[in-house]
C-alpha cells in the first residue's frame, strides 16, 4: 500500500503542478499501453536530440533553450522524471570535495530557488541547511578543508560544536561527535517537480518533448553524429545528448561505432516513516553522518533516511533494461546496519512507524565523479550521466556547462575532472565496472585522505618491469589504468604500516621519499615512466610539420634531434595539452604527453589534423617502456653502457638520439628528466625493457644507483616550479599566465591556435599569475600538510587557490604552487596582476581553517638553492608530466 501511495503521490504532483503542461501533454501521458499510436509525430530532423527525461536531460534542454537554441527534441522512453530522478532523496548539498562539483551544486541551488517563480511549477524548494557530522578528528579535518573552500566561494559555512548541533537538530545524539559543519543555505526540493519545471520552461522556449519514445541507436558517419533511430522513426540531427542515466552505457554501445560511457548501477536504499507524534518542522536541517554512512532529512513530518553500505549490491551488469524503474525488492537484512546507525544517531525514532523501505538503482562511475562532455570518437555525441547519487545537487550546473559546451564549443569552467575523455575503453569492461562500483559506493562515505588509491580494477595496464619492481618493494598507485610506483619500501621496513598510512599530517613515507630525492640529487635514480602518452606524427611531405606548427605554440621547425617543450593550445590560448616533441627526421615527430592525455590528446589532434592519407598519427604508448635516469651520475652510467660520450658537449640538453644501450638497439635517449635535475629519459622498445633495466641497474651499482617513484619526482618538480597539466595547467590557463612565454614563439612566421589571445595578453597583461609559495611558520612534523586546493590570502584578502604542493627536501620547507588573482577591493572587478602586485603582498595559505605565512616567488631559479646544478636554466623551461 505504501508503494502505491508513493507512486500515486508522484503522479498527482506531476499532473497537478502545472495545468498548461497537463493540457499540452495529456495525450502523451495516457495510461494506456505504449503500443497505442502517438498523436504527435516526431519531427524528421532537429539540431539537437536529447535522450532522457530525468533531471539531466531536462536541465540540458532548459539551458540550451535559454541560450537561444530552439530546434531541440527531448525523448523519454517512459515518462518524464520516472527514472532515478523520481526516487531521488531531494537533497541539494554544496558540501562537495571537488571544486567543480561545488560550483555545479551552488549554481543548482540558486536555479532551483527561483524555478517555481519562473515556471509556476511548485518545486517544494525549502532552505533547510545541512549539518555534516564528524565522529573523528580526521573527519573534522576533512570538513574543515571543505568549509575553507565554501567560505571563499561566498557560501556561508561554519564548523560548529556538538552542542550547536543539538540546538539546530534536537533529535540528534551528540555523545560521540567531535564537531560538525553547518551549511545554512543547503536545501530540499522535489526532484521530479524540478524536472517538470525545467521541462515546462524548455517547452515554452520551443523544445519538443516526446514521452514513451525509445532510442534504439545513434547513427554516426565519418566520425560525426547524423541521426537517431527510435521506435517511432528516425530523426536527423547534428548533436545527440546521452542523458540516459543508468542506461547510458547500453545506449552508448547500441550503435555500430560504440561510445564508451563507464557507468554501472547499484541498489540504493532509503527508509520512509510516518510522521512523528509531533511532526518534524519542514525547515529542520538535513543531517549527513558519513562515519555512520547515513543521511537523514525531514519527509512530510517524518523521516527519510538512506546511506551507502559497505557491501553494495550491483545490478543490471548483464544489461537488463526496463521502461521505467519499478521499485526493487525490499531487503531489510541488507539495510540493517544503516538502520542501526540511524537509531544510534536518533534514538527517539525507536517507536516510529515505518512506511516503506525504498530500493532504487543509482548509477556510479569508476572514480566517483560524474561524466560529461563530447565523445572522443564521435563528433556531436555528448554525454551527461553517472551522478553517483548526487544528480539533484549537480543537475542545474551540469546541464548549464554541457549546454555551453554544445553551443560555444567549450564550457565556462574547467570541467576536466568530469570529462568523458579522462576514461578510455579499458574502463568499459562490465567486470571492471561491477567490481569498481562495489568499491566506489562505500567510498562515498569513507574518509578520503590525500593520495588514497582504489583497490579494485588494478594491474590492468603495467610496464614490462612491473614484477621486477614489485619484488624490490615498489608501492603502487594507478593513473588512467596504468600502475605507477609511488616509492620503494627499503628492506626491513614495516610494510603493513606503510600500506595503511592515511593521514592529513606528515605521512610515514616521508623519510623514504626523502632518501630517493637525495639520491636523485647526489647520485643516480631510475624511475619507470612507461605510462607517459606517446604519439608519432609523420608524413610523406611537409604536412606533419605544417600541421603541428599550427597546433602548437612553440617553433617545431628545429634541426633533427632537437626536443621542444610546447603547449597545445585552444582558441582561448589555454593548455589542452603540455608536451615535449622530438624531431626524429624531417618528416617525423615523437610526442610525449601526460598519462591521462591519451584519449583527450588523440581526439584533439584527430579532430584538427587535416584529412590526408599522407599524414599519419599513431599511438605508440604501448610500444615503449620509459626509464628516467635522474642525477649527476646518470651520464656515467649511460656512457659506460653505450660506449658513447654523453657529456653536455657531445649530448646537449633537450636533445634526442637513437642509441644502443647494452645489447639493445633503437633506444631513443632524450636529455630531459622533467625535474630540473641532470639526466636522461630512455624510450625502450618493450621487448628490450627488462634487458636495458638490468644493465642500467648493474652498471649503476658503483655509482650508488637506486629505484625511485613518482612521489620523489613530484617533490623535485614542485621545488623547481614545474607546472603539471591537469592540476596546475588547464584549458583556461595560458603560457603568459604561468610565466612560460619563452615556450611561445609569437614570431615563428606561422599563425598558430591561440596566438591572438597571447598577443593581447602580452600587450595588456594577465588577470592571474602562477606563483610559488614557500611556507614560513609551518611545522612539518606537527602541523597539517598542504596538499592542493588551499585558499591563498594576500594582505588578508582571498586571491586564489593552490593547485599542487609538496615538501621540498632541499629547502626543508613546504612549497605550494597556485594562481594569484587581483580583485578591486570596492567593486570586486578583476584587475591585471603585475609583478609588483605579487612581490609586494603578505601571503598566507589556509590549511583546514588555519593560516600559515608564506613567501611568494615568481621565478625560483637556482638562487633558491644552496648550490647551482648543471642544466638548471635549460631544464626550467620544462614541465613535469605526470
Amino acid at each position: 500500500a505504501a508503494r502505491m501511495f508513493l507512486r500515486l503521490l508522484s503522479d498527482i504532483q506531476w499532473r497537478a503542478a502545472h495545468p498548461k503542461w497537463r493540457r499540452m501533454t495529456s495525450s502523451q501521458r495516457s495510461t494506456s499501453t505504449a503500443a497505442e499510436p502517438h498523436p504527435v509525430s516526431l519531427p524528421a530532423q532537429a539540431q539537437v536530440v536529447i535522450c532522457g527525461g530525468g533531471i539531466m536531460g531536462t536541465s540540458v534542454a532548459y539551458h540550451l533553450s535559454k541560450m537561444g537554441w530552439k530546434d531541440i527534441v527531448l525523448l523519454e522512453q517512459g515518462r518524464l522524471a520516472a527514472g532515478t530522478t523520481r526516487f531521488c532523496a531531494g537533497i541539494v548539498s554544496t558540501a562537495r570535495p571537488v571544486s567543480i562539483e561545488r560550483k555545479m551544486a551552488h549554481y543548482s541551488n540558486k536555479l532551483y530557488q527561483q524555478l517555481e517563480q519562473e515556471t509556476g511549477v511548485q518545486t517544494g524548494y525549502t532552505k533547510t541547511g545541512s549539518i555534516s557530522l564528524a565522529q573523528t578528528q580526521d573527519r573534522l579535518i576533512s570538513l574543515k578543508r571543505i568549509a575553507s573552500s565554501l567560505n571563499v566561494m561566498g557560501i556561508p559555512c561554519e564548523i560548529i560544536s556538538p552542542k550547536k548541533v543539538l540546538q539546530l537538530h534536537p533529535l540528534i545524539n551528540i555523545h560521540d561527535l567531535v564537531g560538525a559543519m553547518h551549511v545554512p543555505e543547503d536545501a530540499l526540493v522535489s526532484s521530479a517537480n524540478v524536472s517538470l519545471a525545467l521541462a515546462t520552461a524548455a517547452s515554452r522556449n520551443g523544445v519538443q518533448i516526446h514521452e514513451r519514445t525509445s532510442v534504439s541507436h545513434v547513427t554516426i558517419q565519418k566520425g560525426r553524429v547524423t541521426g537517431v533511430e527510435t521506435d517511432r522513426g528516425r530523426i536527423q540531427c547534428e548533436y545527440f545528448v546521452n542523458c540516459a542515466g543508468q542506461w547510458a552505457y547500453e545506449l552508448g554501445h547500441s550503435g555500430e561505432e560504440p561510445v564508451h560511457i563507464p557507468v554501472h548501477a547499484c541498489e540504493h536504499f532509503y527508509l520512509l516513516t510516518h510522521p512523528l507524534q509531533e511532526p518534524l518542522s519542514s525547515n529542520l536541517p538535513t543531517v549527513v553522518d558519513p562515519d555512520g554512512r547515513i543521511y537523514i532529512r525531514n519527509w512530510q513530518g517524518g523521516i527519510l533516511s538512506g546511506g551507502f553500505e559497505k557491501n553494495p549490491k550491483p545490478l543490471f551488469t548483464e544489461g537488463r533494461n526496463q521502461l521505467e524503474i519499478q521499485n526493487l525488492q525490499e531487503d531489510w537484512d541488507h539495510f540493517g546496519p544503516l538502520l542501526s546507525a540511524l537509531l544510534r544517531r536518533m534514538p527517539g525514532l525507536e517507536a516510529l512507524q515505518i512506511m516503506q523501505l525504498v530500493n532504487c538503482p543509482e548509477s556510479f562511475t569508476p572514480d566517483m565523479r560524474c561524466i560529461m562532455g563530447e565523445s572522443p570518437t564521435a563528433r556531436g555525441y555528448f554525454v551527461l550521466a553517472g551522478m553517483n547519487s548526487a544528480g539533484l545537487s549537480y543537475g542545474g550546473g551540469a546541464g548549464k556547462y554541457l549546454a555551453e559546451w554544445i553551443v560555444n564549443g567549450y564550457p565556462s569552467e574547467n570541467v576536466w575532472p568530469l570529462d568523458l575523455k579522462r576514461f578510455g575503453t579499458l574502463q568499459s569492461s562490465r567486470t571492471f565496472l561491477r567490481h569498481r562500483v562495489m568499491e566506489v559506493m562505500p567510498l562515498m562515505c569513507d574518509l578520503k585522505v590525500p593520495r588514497w588509491d582504489f583497490q579494485t580494477g588494478r594491474q590492468l595496464r603495467t610496464s614490462p618491469l612491473y614484477d621486477r619492481l614489485d619484488a624490490q618493494g615498489a608501492r603502487w598507485m594507478e593513473k588512467h589504468g596504468f600502475e605507477r610506483v609511488k616509492y620503494f619500501v627499503p628492506p626491513g621496513s614495516d610494510l603493513l604500516d606503510l600500506d595503511h598510512s592515511k593521514t592529513f599530517y606528515k605521512p610515514d613515507w616521508f623519510d623514504i621519499v626523502g632518501s630517493e630525492v637525495k639520491c636523485c640529487k647526489e647520485a643516480v635514480c631510475v624511475i619507470d615512466m612507461s605510462s607517459f602518452t606517446k604519439f608519432e606524427i609523420s608524413s610523406t611531405g611537409d604536412q606533419a610539420l605544417e600541421s603541428l606548427q599550427y597546433l602548437f605554440s612553440n617553433d617545431l621547425d628545429v634541426p633533427v634531434g632537437h626536443v621542444v617543450h610546447t603547449g597545445m593550445l585552444n582558441e582561448k590560448g589555454g593548455y589542452e595539452n603540455d608536451c615535449s616533441i622530438a624531431r626524429l627526421s624531417k618528416r617525423s615527430f615523437f610526442m610525449i604527453s601526460p598519462t591521462d592525455q591519451q584519449v583527450h590528446c588523440w581526439a584533439w589532434l584527430k579532430n584538427r589534423l587535416p584529412d590526408d592519407n599522407n599524414l599519419v598519427l599513431e599511438d605508440v604508448t604501448w610500444k615503449y617502456t620509459a626509464l628516467n635516469l635522474i642525477g649527476p651520475r646518470a651520464v656515467d652510467v649511460l656512457s659506460e653502457l653505450s660506449y658513447a660520450p654523453m657529456t653536455a658537449e657531445h649530448f646537449p640538453s633537450l636533445f634526442c638520439k637513437e642509441m644502443s644501450v647494452g645489447y639493445a638497439n633503437g633506444i631513443r635517449v632524450m636529455s630531459i628528466t622533467h625535474t630540473g635535475e641532470p639526466g636522461f629519459v630512455l624510450y625502450i622498445p618493450i621487448e628490450y625493457a627488462l634487458h636495458v633495466y638490468n644493465e642500467v641497474m648493474n652498471m649503476g651499482q658503483k655509482y650508488g644507483i637506486r629505484n625511485a617513484g613518482y612521489y620523489a619526482l613530484r617533490s623535485l618538480r614542485i621545488e623547481k616550479f614545474f607546472a603539471f597539466w591537469g592540476q596546475d595547467l588547464d584549458a583556461f590557463t595560458t603560457p603568459m599566465e604561468c610565466g612560460r612565454e619563452f615556450q611561445v614563439k609569437l614570431d615563428k612566421g606561422i599563425e598558430f591556435l591561440g596566438q591572438e589571445v597571447l598577443l593581447e595578453q602580452k600587450q595588456n597583461g594577465v588577470y592571474k599569475r602562477f606563483t610559488m609559495f614557500i611556507l614560513e611558520d609551518h611545522d612539518t612534523d606537527m602541523d597539517l600538510w598542504p596538499w592542493w586546493g588551499e585558499p591563498i590570502f594576500r594582505n588578508g584578502r582571498y586571491v586564489g587557490k593552490t593547485t599542487s604542493s609538496a615538501y621540498s627536501y632541499t629547502l626543508e620547507r613546504h612549497v605550494c604552487l597556485g594562481f594569484v588573482h587581483h580583485f578591486d577591493e570596492e567593486t570586486g572587478e578583476e584587475l591585471v596582476v603585475t609583478t609588483d602586485f605579487i612581490n609586494q603582498g603578505e601571503y598566507e595559505i589556509d590549511i583546514a581553517g588555519q593560516r600559515f605565512q608564506a613567501k611568494a616567488k615568481l621565478y625560483p631559479f637556482s638562487s633558491l638553492f644552496t648550490q647551482r646544478r648543471r642544466k638548471d636554466e635549460v631544464e626550467l623551461s620544462g614541465y613535469q608530466r605526470e
